[in-house]
């Protein structure tokens, strides 16, 4: 037995009777060569009582690849009771229920391997999308159609969609480790992602402006908590990310050093650099004895679980619609590139793991080029005439 590959089906060679090589990775998936030296690709599977073989295709005409996918979809078909036409011959051998997959994915997977934020927005897509549309169905009997149905149903939030899919891509990976489907029978696969588009938005100094004066104005009138308030000017100044603000703990703050360790971000571990604006708004909140969180709530020892509503105040007050908190981050970091650092310093600043991260913001570096040319050119045109 071997993992059946173009280049281990190439090899076999010719013998004065057939003979199968079967896969290891999908139980009952082969490859059956010929004395003529001839390769066909079959499925042995079990439905009604009877052990039945199902011929694939002629290896060659038929990648490994494409002849294992089909032989998943007919041995997971086989495990719900249904022949390839569909027709029903016995109930399903397996009644476990995509309601049972869940609880135990989220105990034994999202638990254990996935940050909190994760792990609260797989929650939530569950049970917004999964379980309306596939709770009380068997997990053997979910179809790639099934799948394809649900993603499309979803097309008008494409980025929620994608995200859905690959939720429900690992949960049937963790089905298939746990024996409760066959080997390589994830039917998400081949379900095509929407395009998302990039919604990448930058503050102008203008805007900038309006914000601020918003943000002076709700301090100076009570009218938004000033945690929230301060929240912002932090988000605003600092490119941290939402939740490395909201999760910021005292004891993670270094004013003297003008840093934030921060002990478990989305890229792990990691230092932010302050500015002194930075540090006079850290400087100027207000602690509450015994609470560890530096955006605090209005509760004792608690705090602000979202900034959603204050932002969306404040929001329609500067006159900036369609700008989401995540943006004030693009915007630090397009700030960086004006004042002329380069795109490495603004990686390191945002704590991106990976170059190809901080590539996004690459368009905007030609920003201060393009001034420079344009004051240079100026001048000669005016001295020219």
């Amino acid at each position: 037995m071997a993992r059946i590959t173009k280049k281990a089906v190439d090899a076999l060679t010719a013998r004065s009777r057939e003979y199968m090589l079967w896969d290891t990775g999908i139980k009952g998936f082969g490859v059956r060569v010929h004395p003529s030296g001839r390769k066909v690709y079959l499925v042995k599977y079990r439905l009604g009582g009877r052990v039945i073989k199902k011929t694939i295709g002629p290896h060659g005409a038929i990648p490994p690849a494409a002849a294992r996918a089909r032989a998943a979809e007919i041995i997971t078909a086989a495990m719900t009771g249904r022949d390839l036409t569909g027709r029903v011959l016995s109930p399903p051998t397996d009644t476990t229920t995509m309601h049972d997959l869940v609880g135990r994915f989220l105990d034994e997977h999202v638990t254990v391997r996935c940050k909190p934020s994760t792990a609260h927005s797989y929650r939530l897509a569950i049970r917004q999308h999964v379980l309306p549309r596939l709770g009380g169905r068997s997990v053997v009997g979910i179809t790639r159609a099934d799948i394809a149905g649900l993603h499309h149903a979803m097309r008008a939030t494409p980025y929620a969609a994608n995200r859905t899919l690959g939720i429900l891509s690992a949960m049937f990976s963790a089905a298939e480790a746990w024996g409760l489907r066959p080997q390589g029978s994830n039917p998400c696969r081949y379900v095509k992602r929407f395009r998302e588009r990039k919604r990448d938005r930058f503050l102008s100094d203008t805007e900038y402006r309006r914000l601020g004066a918003v943000l002076r104005e709700a301090e100076r009138k009570g009218t938004e908590s000033a945690t929230a308030v301060a929240a912002i000017r932090l988000l605003m100044l600092t490119g941290c990310r939402l939740s490395e603000i909201m999760n910021l703990r005292w004891e993670d703050v270094d004013l003297e050093g003008a840093k934030l360790r921060l002990p478990d971000s989305k890229t792990g571990a990691k230092v932010v650099h302050l500015g002194e604006p930075a540090v006079a708004v850290l400087g100027g909140i207000e602690r509450e004895e015994g609470n560890p969180w530096v955006i605090a709530g209005r509760r004792p020892g608690t705090r602000i679980a979202s900034l959603h509503f204050p932002w969306a105040r404040i929001r329609r007050r500067a006159g900036l619609d369609g700008v989401r908190l995540h943006d004030l981050r693009h915007s630090f970091a397009s700030g960086g590139l004006l004042v002329g650092e380069g795109l490495p310093m603004i990686g390191k600043l945002l704590g991106h793991s990976q170059v190809q991260t901080t590539a996004r913001y690459a368009h905007l570096a030609d920003d201060p080029v393009r001034a420079a040319a344009d004051r240079i050119a100026s001048r000669i045109a005016k001295v020219a005439g």
